[in-house]
């Protein structure tokens, strides 16, 4: 594993030769996918998935925005662990960083486990139309926020109401085939979705400013919740 990864690195490193970064980007996927928790380990370090990867979303390499989704896909996926045979907390840092500086992540493949990384592509991905998203320019920052006890229950009752749209709309969706859904239903799905889009921005802001580490990872996980239910809206 040690060797292997070593020779990935060597590929990924200072190279701007996109088509030998895009052949080294799916042998890591296959490797990912294939190998076990020793080779996965390596690459959930952040000398690799920060030094390595995440430095080839820099501007100077000009990846085409497939390639750039396919690296935010990697850190963003590791995150949720490989069935628990992983330390992941390294990548998580990552993965929080780039969320604090405005990095908007591709919609995750929700058919895909754990394990595997999904292969996003300028066509499958709602947000490709917009690559201006994708660099690293960081969002406006202020001061940074410790919430107190009282914010905190406040923020999750909020939360609590966010995971409900989430599941009434996932209802809605799961019960209406495209071309013959209930007009009832759309309304109220229209009026979810807008609401969900109004939370996922307020989710983002407290991301920006909120210090409260336990906070950070319940925005995360219904941040993910609810690119899952809009990206099954979008579909």
């Amino acid at each position: 594993p040690k060797d292997a990864v070593k020779a990935l690195k060597k590929k990924l490193s200072k190279n701007c030769n996109h088509k030998e970064i895009r052949l080294t980007l799916s042998l890591l996927d296959m490797c990912i996918e294939n190998c076990g928790p020793r080779f996965q380990a390596l690459v959930v370090k952040k000398d690799f998935c920060k030094d390595k990867l995440v430095k080839l979303l820099n501007p100077r390499y000009n990846l085409p925005i497939d390639m750039q989704e396919k690296i935010l896909t990697f850190i963003m996926t590791w995150t949720r662990g490989f069935q628990g045979m992983v330390d992941v907390s390294e990548v998580k840092e990552v993965y929080l960083e780039l969320l604090k500086k405005g990095v908007e992540f591709p919609f995750p493949d929700t058919s895909s486990g754990p394990k595997t990384s999904p292969q996003p592509s300028a066509k499958s991905s709602p947000s490709s139309a917009c690559p201006a998203k994708r660099s690293l320019l960081p969002l406006p920052t202020g001061p940074t926020l410790l919430l107190t006890p009282e914010q905190i229950g406040k923020l999750y009752s909020e939360l609590d109401m966010a995971k409900m749209n989430v599941r009434v709309m996932s209802s809605i969706l799961k019960e209406n085939a495209p071309g013959s859904e209930n007009p009832d239903d759309m309304n109220l799905l229209q009026k979810l979705y807008k609401t969900c889009r109004m939370m996922q921005e307020r989710i983002m802001e407290l991301l920006v400013t909120v210090e409260n580490e336990d906070v950070i990872v319940e925005l995360i996980q219904v941040n993910e919740d609810l690119n899952n239910v809009l990206l099954g809206h979008e579909r």
